[in-house]
């Protein structure tokens, strides 16, 4: 059994550009890290949460270790005319912070919520404050200090 952790990404194709960048940064400092990941696209931000916890939820046990040791949700919802951005942003945030309570997740919040592309681009971008790579180290760091406690080893 292998020491490095295996994550979980879980991205949002809705606004494939951005998310391209996103998993970009994701990947590069998991990479680093020596993580294992398995990488699925999810319809929407608003669907990540239910991806999230139908793969926590699998029977796929490896010496009673869980398929994935984290997770990281990547994706982006960008303002538009309607209420549908609040509830989208505040529904998606909820349900992963649901889920990373209720089960102990390591979990990476990389989901923009922003006015317009420009603005979503500015967090995504790998030469600029690329979020993704934020998602997969707050995951990565997640892990760590679960490692710390004994109800939840590696």
């Amino acid at each position: 059994m292998s020491d490095q952790p295996h994550i979980m990404i879980a991205v949002s194709k809705y606004y494939e550009e951005v998310a391209d960048q996103l998993l970009i940064g994701a990947l590069a400092v998991l990479d680093e890290a020596g993580a294992s990941h398995e990488v699925y696209e999810i319809p929407g931000a608003f669907e990540i949460p239910a991806a999230i916890a139908t793969a926590m939820r699998s029977p796929e046990f490896s010496g009673g270790r869980r398929r994935f040791d984290g997770y990281v949700a990547l994706g982006c919802v960008i303002r538009g005319e309607t209420t549908h951005y609040d509830y989208v942003c505040q529904e998606t945030a909820r349900g992963l912070q649901d889920l990373a309570i209720r089960h102990c997740l390591a979990l990476g919040f990389g989901v923009l919520t922003t006015e317009n592309m420009k603005q979503a681009m500015a967090r995504a971008a790998v030469d600029q404050g690329n979020k993704g790579a934020d998602a997969a180290n707050a995951c990565l760091r997640m892990i760590e200090f679960k490692s710390s406690f004994r109800m939840f080893p590696r």
